[in-house]
């Protein structure tokens, strides 16, 4: 995996020259500003995505994987071996199933510290799938997208960098081909190609972080035959390419923070962030292509991301994690924590959070080398893992509005709060058990309200049913890789038939 990383040609110099290194959170918070993006947000073009009160929170949840690259290096960052120098963990080809351990511990911590989506695992998951999958195609092919991918790489690790990972296309028709569509945008594909480099348009779906990051790798979605050429396409290009236009996702509740105040919110300092992104005629260096046209190994790429990214969803442990002390502190408030009934259901939240831990962290101890040198999580593992997670958060957040009480979805607001006439009543009548402020009671509520029918449900339910694949995908693969036959050779042995 050792390479020398060549500076940047002539040609695209200009692409690289506004990224200077990241150190600090505040660089990377910084490094945002100024990009002259095209993003829209309720029907509003946003002139600086920084500094607007609804994203600011799902940029603050990603600055959180630079202060914890400081604060706890060991799981956080890794040793390059493209520059062998330290980098952040997010930007790391996994060498070794260790690595896919520290990985998940990660992300758990991560996880637990927004009590959101820290946007950063399709970038990673990214990264990993295409080490491999260029290295194969250039040993069949003949094509150098390998050497290209790792001096990209390289760059992307001096400046410390974000990636977004753009796999989803809109996909207009579901019985049909890229190619059968009846308009050929609904998936990303060539327009043209000149001396220097290719032209794209089409659109990519629920892209996780996308406006927070500062390039953006798009990839095939689907697998593909030779009429899809066209759409066999991998390439890396700034997020702030001309051509792009990005349209923000509308998530529950999200307009709470516009109110003013911290309890509303539920989690004023954290979110997720999932937007539509627009390509009209995009410009890809030919130097950040890493799949033209190899229609059969869009499959291939499409398994590897799943394998490592189902994997990552273990990162909802984290979001459990809070969930779990949530509930156990509105039961505290309330004066039930003892209670039988509450302590049981504190005992099947936590089961089924260390239930996908387990699957996860088993998925990255059974991992397999690939022959670039890339290490991979288990395939079926890592399907379990995220067919957990599919169904388990589920179950853990109803169990928390069960513990926590219909107070939940009833309770005045924080403006109700300020008032002179109605705020003593609230203080008065919200009281819990003795010794608690109503104030905090009602923040706790609020914290629990955001992550099961709130802004962050969308990153703790709904993206655990349906990102990285809806719960069929992880059952067809489950059920490709259950060896049946195998195991029913296994029966009839012991039982002595079909000899």
């Amino acid at each position: 995996m050792n390479i020398t990383i060549p500076d940047p040609t002539d040609a695209i110099q200009t692409l690289w020259q506004p990224f200077t290194p990241i150190k600090t959170a505040e660089d990377y918070i910084e490094s945002l500003r100024g990009r002259n993006m095209t993003v829209y947000y309720l029907g509003e073009k946003i002139d600086e995505p920084v500094d607007h009160p609804v994203i600011w929170p799902s940029i603050n949840a990603l600055a959180e994987t630079y202060r914890l690259a400081i604060d706890n290096p060991e799981i956080a960052t890794a040793t390059s071996p493209l520059t062998g120098q330290p980098i952040n963990r997010f930007l790391h080809v996994p060498e070794g199933p260790q690595d896919l351990v520290l990985k998940a511990e990660m992300q758990r911590e991560l996880g637990r510290r927004t009590g959101t989506c820290f946007q950063r695992c399709v970038g990673m998951d990214a990264l990993g799938s295409l080490h491999s999958v260029t290295y194969d195609m250039d040993q069949e092919c003949g094509t150098d997208y390998h050497q290209r991918f790792l001096a990209f790489l390289g760059q992307v690790q001096k400046r410390n960098l974000v990636i977004a990972g753009a796999m989803t296309d809109p996909k207009g028709d579901r019985s049909k081909a890229p190619h059968e569509q009846s308009d050929p945008d609904l998936f990303l594909h060539v327009t043209r190609r000149t001396k220097t480099g290719m032209y794209v348009t089409g659109a990519k779906m629920h892209l996780t972080g996308c406006i927070n990051s500062h390039w953006v790798i798009f990839m095939p979605t689907v697998r593909l035959s030779e009429n899809d050429k066209d759409y066999a396409v991998v390439g890396a290009i700034p997020a702030d390419a001309p051509g792009l236009t990005y349209i923000y996702g509308r998530q529950s509740c999200d307009t709470r923070i516009l109110d003013g105040g911290d309890i509303d919110a539920g989690n004023p300092h954290y979110s997720g962030q999932e937007a539509m992104m627009i390509f009209d005629d995009v410009f890809v260096p030919f130097e950040h292509v890493f799949m033209d046209g190899e229609y059969t190994y869009a499959a291939s790429l499409v398994e590897r991301f799943t394998s490592y990214h189902r994997a990552s969803y273990v990162c909802k442990t984290g979001l459990g994690d809070v969930l779990v002390g949530a509930a156990a502190t509105a039961a505290d408030y309330n004066g039930v924590e003892g209670a039988s009934h509450i302590r049981d259901k504190l005992v099947e939240m936590t089961y089924l959070n260390e239930t996908i831990y387990a699957s996860a962290k088993a998925s990255a101890y059974q991992a397999n080398e690939l022959p670039s040198g890339a290490w991979i999580n288990d395939a079926m593992l890592a399907n379990i893992c995220k067919h957990n997670v599919t169904r388990f958060p589920y179950e853990i957040a109803r169990l928390a509005q069960d513990i926590a009480g219909g107070l939940l979805v009833t309770m005045p607001s924080e403006k109700d709060l300020d008032n002179e006439e109605t705020g003593g009543l609230i203080r008065k009548f919200l009281m819990g058990r003795d010794g608690i402020d109503s104030v905090d009671r009602m923040k706790i509520l609020r914290l629990i309200e955001n992550m099961t029918i709130g802004r962050n449900a969308v990153g703790y339910l709904t993206e655990s049913l349906h990102g990285a694949g809806s719960p069929q995908a992880q059952r067809i693969l489950i059920a490709r890789l259950a060896e049946i036959d195998n195991k029913k050779k296994l029966a009839q042995r012991l039982a002595n038939v079909g000899q």
